[in-house]
């Protein structure tokens, strides 16, 4: 399969790993800063109005066009919409009317899904950057070179993390764009990286998953898969799942790697998995959506 379209079969099921970590502990906020909440839980828990008594009154409030397709998940922070396109623009929205605030050019697709952290956008491009921008503005303030980025970065104290094509997974200080250091995979790493209790959990595609030390980036631990690792994890409670396109969705032990169970779909599992009360949930290419609880 070429780069561009598995590029685009993995970003349609699964852009991820964020920690949520934007509000104040016991508040509640409308923002959707990031794909994922702690423990990759794709829900936020603030929404209190929509349920299953009136979801099927929903109707189209706005549609903005793009030149192109967009695989990008939308990012939401303070009655802004962040989003990228493969027309190449990233594109910062009026949440309630659909108005366009501002555009950045890159030169390449956007495949990466934004984060947003202390007033700045965080993502990554396929002309081999990761860029930095007043979230107000969408003037530039930094841009780091890697290879090409499809991996969605992550956020956690002041710290940058995210994937390159070019095998690496790469820390970066959120303020400056410096390097604080590189973790060499032995192939491309199209998995977002997951953030939880100081470890850094991402996938490449040398089939392996990774937990790296969130500060040093050494290694902590890997688990090797029979295939291509582009799903991203989610990590819940010392628990990390993760697809494989060996056709299985692992479950390993966040501290030691060790595999605590699997299960086969009978098909490559480059969905990502999202975990809440109880159930793991994921997609398979097997045209199946997969729910895990216990008995």
């Amino acid at each position: 399969m070429n780069r561009i379209c598995k590029v685009a079969l993995i970003l349609c099921a699964c852009f991820v790993s964020v920690t949520w970590g934007q509000q104040p502990a016991g508040t509640c906020s409308n923002n959707w800063t990031e794909f994922h909440r702690p423990n990759m839980r794709r829900w936020n828990p603030c929404e209190k109005v929509l349920g299953v008594n009136n979801v099927g009154n929903l109707s189209l409030k706005w549609s903005f066009a793009t030149a192109s397709g967009v695989y990008s998940s939308p990012a939401v922070a303070n009655g802004v919409v962040y989003v990228g396109s493969e027309d190449r623009y990233l594109y910062a929205l009026n949440a309630r009317t659909g108005v366009k605030l501002w555009s950045y050019f890159t030169v390449f697709e956007l495949f990466s899904s934004p984060a947003v952290a202390n007033g700045v956008v965080y993502f990554g491009s396929w002309d081999r950057n990761l860029y930095a921008l007043n979230a107000s503005t969408g003037a530039l303030l930094w841009r780091y070179n890697t290879g090409e980025v499809s991996s969605s970065p992550a956020v956690a104290n002041g710290v940058v993390y995210v994937g390159g094509i070019d095998g690496n997974v790469y820390a970066l200080n959120a303020k400056t764009g410096a390097r604080l250091w590189r973790f060499h995979t032995r192939n491309d790493v199209f998995s977002s990286p997951a953030v939880a209790n100081g470890v850094v959990y991402v996938g490449s595609d040398d089939g392996n998953v990774y937990a790296l030390n969130a500060k040093t980036g050494a290694k902590l631990w890997s688990y090797a898969t029979g295939g291509s690792m582009d799903s991203s994890p989610a990590v819940a409670n010392g628990v990390v799942y993760v697809g494989s396109e060996d056709l299985n969705v692992y479950a390993l032990n966040a501290r030691t790697g060790a595999k605590l169970w699997s299960y086969y779909t009978g098909f490559r599992v480059t969905s990502c998995p999202a975990v809440t009360n109880g159930v793991v949930y994921v997609g398979s290419d097997d045209g199946n959506v997969y729910a895990f609880g216990l008995k």
